[in-house]
């Protein structure tokens, strides 16, 4: 019985990841011009334009900006 409750809350707390995720990729226009103008002067580093916006990875920024911007259409 313990069992299902344990994948019940491995469940769960997968669940609250996924959301977490993707209310992290949710900008501000505060942010995206940012990383647009920051964009424009430093190009594709990404560790420089996360760490002047608090609370961003790397990560969130490139793929925001390759989501957003990507020429492979």
């Amino acid at each position: 019985m313990a069992d299902s409750s344990h994948s019940s809350d491995d469940t769960l707390a997968d669940s609250r990841e996924e959301i977490s995720q993707e209310s992290k990729l949710v900008f501000s226009e505060d942010e995206e011009a940012l990383i647009t103008r920051m964009f424009n002067l430093v190009g594709e580093r990404w560790t420089l334009i996360a760490g002047r916006i608090p609370g961003r990875t790397a990560e969130e920024i490139e793929k925001y900006w390759t989501t957003r911007y990507s020429t492979s259409q």
